[in-house]
């Protein structure tokens, strides 16, 4: 007993003094490590500055010093891998400011272009620009501006020379994937009018549609203002269009999602390491439309801030997700102010789900994405990626429906747009050798052809002789290299392409939209699906009836128009 004592004895007296021990050493030990740790970084800087020294001064040829500083950098960022990480240079700052949504207007070719795989590509053309009406298409290349040739350049580089004084002409040349020959264009800078929301119209009888372009400083407002519109009209349900979205300002879409849930509850999560990037974003207003029917249309270019809406209303089990998985871009950026008024734009965080989906894309699978999956041109000649399986961890909704995470939002039900034949896309690409031509056709034509018809009405067709009137300008005016076989193999997307165009001309972009709405599946599907439905859970309940995941594998024109809802 007394042993045990004397032992405790002794641990209690010398217990102190050996921690006060160990504390100093390690103490310093932590200190010395941290002042190496500075001195590091420091010798690092100072072995940098002497190299950059050396080389401009000594090297036998004169060495642009500035040049090298911004090679560095931009090393710096290219070892992070994140193409959405970026050094903007003072130069093309307002350039930036039109991509991220921060200008309402600009003088621009109309745009959104992100850098993939080394070169510049287009995500979408902006509704109603110069590049959208000179047939550039989501998917293009820009291998050269005004002759000079832009491989490896960042997206700011290509912005800034793309913008410039309206009425001012630029010359671009474009590869597009799957046509040998390159594109050239020559387009007209403008002044863009971004609305978020070019119009709103009833589809159906009760249905609503709102076609919601890009995230800008009003998006929530436009659509809050385009759903009383349809409310007054008579709208029992809706169909919220985010197909070709590519996203835009964090908060405005927050700001749409917030109009369809109620106060309180979860939007978006952000996480990051540094402090201020860990955010949690719910609702602050009550429900807009409560217990109306919601459906949502995504595709494979819907990004960002639309993510964000159909992942948080799928996740409320709010509106049913349908069309094809989404982009996948779940990360957020933030601008820090550098010298000289340069910036950096540096993935800061990742933005999840309101049960905590992260819907961010590898870059091995966006890579494989772009280049190793089967693919088919639409009837619009947009790329369609044939695989419909779903990829990712599972979770369960608010109401216990399952849900896909990992790149991008998976919808619940999967629907591929109507898509050409073999034969068809081998003419349609042949064709797209002359894209910037035809389109000019396509537009010059339609003006003549809405002159010549001023009792046209919606629903009108071209017959056979308007469509071999057009060939012929094709061939004799515009001197286009196309067979009459292909010509003839290529008709439906002619056909759609230039009636499309006659819309537009006589009625505007809701006009066009009223034209060609019957050859879009997808939407035929929405419709389809709301009037059977007159509360969100019989959306899901018809959904999960439809078995979407397996009977929308196919593409062609054996897929049926409307899956499972005849």
């Amino acid at each position: 007993m007394s042993e045990d004592n004397d032992v405790r004895g002794n641990r209690s007296a010398w217990g102190p003094p050996v921690v006060l021990v160990v504390a100093l050493i390690t103490g310093g030990w932590f200190l010395q490590r941290g002042v190496e740790q500075e001195a590091n970084v420091y010798l690092q800087a100072r072995l940098f500055q002497e190299v950059l020294d050396h080389v401009t001064e000594q090297y036998v040829d004169p060495i642009d010093r500035s040049g090298l500083v911004g090679a560095a950098i931009e090393g710096v960022l290219s070892e992070l891998n994140d193409p959405h990480t970026s050094f903007i240079d003072a130069k093309t700052w307002d350039g930036f400011r039109f991509r991220s949504g921060a200008d309402a207007d600009y003088g621009g070719v109309g745009l959104e272009i992100l850098n993939r795989d080394g070169w510049v590509t287009v995500i979408t053309p902006l509704p109603g620009g110069p590049a959208l009406r000179a047939g550039i298409r989501a998917g293009d290349q820009i291998i050269e501006v005004e002759g000079a040739s832009a491989e490896d350049w960042e997206t700011d580089q290509a912005a800034s020379l793309l913008r410039g004084s309206p009425g001012t002409d630029v010359s671009l040349l474009i590869h597009r994937p799957g046509v040998d020959e390159s594109i050239p264009f020559t387009l007209t800078r403008a002044v863009i009018e971004l609305l978020s929301v070019p119009f709103a119209t009833m589809v159906d009888e009760g249905v609503g549609y709102i076609p919601l372009r890009i995230f800008s400083e009003t998006s929530g407002a436009e659509v809050r203002e385009a759903i009383e519109r349809l409310q007054e009209q008579g709208m029992t349900s809706l169909i919220l269009d985010l197909r070709d979205n590519p996203g835009g300002l964090l908060d405005e879409g927050v700001g749409v999602a917030d109009l369809f849930l109620p106060n309180g509850a979860a939007i978006l999560e952000t996480r990051g390491r540094a402090s201020g990037q860990n955010q949690n974003f719910s609702g602050v207003h009550p429900e807009m439309v409560p217990h109306v029917p919601v459906v949502v249309l995504v595709n494979q270019s819907s990004a960002s801030a639309s993510e964000i809406v159909a992942g948080a209303l799928q996740d409320h089990d709010r509106a049913l997700v349908l069309g094809t998985r989404t982009y996948g871009k779940g990360s957020v950026q933030t601008l820090f102010r550098l010298s000289g008024g340069n910036i950096l734009r540096l993935t800061t965080a990742r933005w999840y789900t309101p049960v905590g989906r992260s819907i961010q894309i590898a870059h091995d699978e966006e890579a494989e994405n772009g280049a190793g999956q089967s693919s088919a041109l639409g009837l619009g000649g947009e790329r369609v990626l044939k695989e419909a399986s779903v990829k990712g961890p599972t979770v369960e909704s608010f109401g216990g429906r399952t849900l896909h995470g990992g790149g991008g939002i998976t919808p619940d039900l999967v629907v591929l747009p109507d898509t050409l034949s073999a034969r068809e896309q081998g003419a349609v690409q042949r064709l797209f050798r002359s894209a910037g031509a035809f389109a000019t056709a396509s537009f010059d034509h339609s003006v003549l052809y809405v002159r010549d018809h001023p009792n046209l009405e919606t629903g009108f067709a071209l017959t056979p002789a308007d469509l071999d009137r057009f060939y012929r300008t094709l061939i004799d005016e515009h001197e286009i290299m196309l067979s009459e076989t292909d010509f003839v193999t290529a008709v439906r997307y002619v056909t759609h392409q230039l009636e499309r165009q006659i819309a537009l001309q006589a009625w505007g972009e809701e006009g066009a939209f009223h034209h060609t709405r019957g050859v879009d599946r997808q939407l035929k599907n929405a419709i389809e699906i709301l009037k059977q439905a007159d509360t969100p859970e019989a959306l899901f309940s018809l959904a999960a009836a439809a078995n979407p995941i397996e009977t929308a594998t196919g593409v062609g024109a054996s897929t049926p128009d409307v899956l499972g809802l005849n």
